[in-house]
């Protein structure tokens, strides 16, 4: 793996994997969308893209969640199956959120930011712990890389490279 590969977040598969087929990429990319996960994949058309994964930001059911999260960028994976090299070429999108109105909705920015990131949000609190002491406990947890690393690890898994896209076209 060379530098520029690191900056961009390619993997490769492991010698020896015999690629699957763009249909079982398509298909098993598709089968990691599920209702209790804050992301979905979906068509890419609109986007100009075979498939597209985001945050479920504008779903009633997540928006709590995401308030809550204190979530500062908006991710969207645009991603093309290029059957001719056995690679998913992955362009990582974020926008800038702003909490808006009372009860708090989330707001995208015109801040637009391109390539590989990660967005990491903790919150803390104080609990007893099994001694009687205050201690300090993790009460929420969010993190991009929930989004990024499933993909990646799919099409790695079916034998093709995760190639992230920074500049030029997907």
């Amino acid at each position: 793996m060379g530098l520029f590969d690191k900056l961009t977040g390619t993997q490769r598969p492991a010698d020896g994997v015999t690629p699957a087929s763009p249909r079982e990429v398509q298909a098993a990319l598709f089968g990691l969308t599920r209702p209790d996960l804050p992301y979905v994949i979906r068509d890419g058309a609109p986007e100009d893209a075979d498939l597209v994964a985001e945050w479920r930001l504008a779903e009633p059911t997540w928006q709590t969640f995401f308030v809550q999260s204190q979530l500062s960028r908006a991710i969207r994976i645009r991603m093309r199956l290029a059957d001719e090299d056995h690679e998913v070429r992955a362009l990582e999108e974020a926008w800038e959120v702003n909490r808006v109105g009372n009860p708090p909705r989330l707001r995208m920015s015109s801040q637009y930011t391109r390539g590989p990131g990660r967005t990491v949000s903790t919150q803390w609190g104080v609990r007893r712990g099994d001694a009687g002491s205050l201690e300090a406990a993790k009460t929420f947890h969010f993190d991009s890389s929930d989004l990024v690393n499933p993909l990646r690890d799919t099409v790695v898994k079916a034998g093709w490279t995760w190639r992230g896209v920074v500049f030029g076209k997907l």
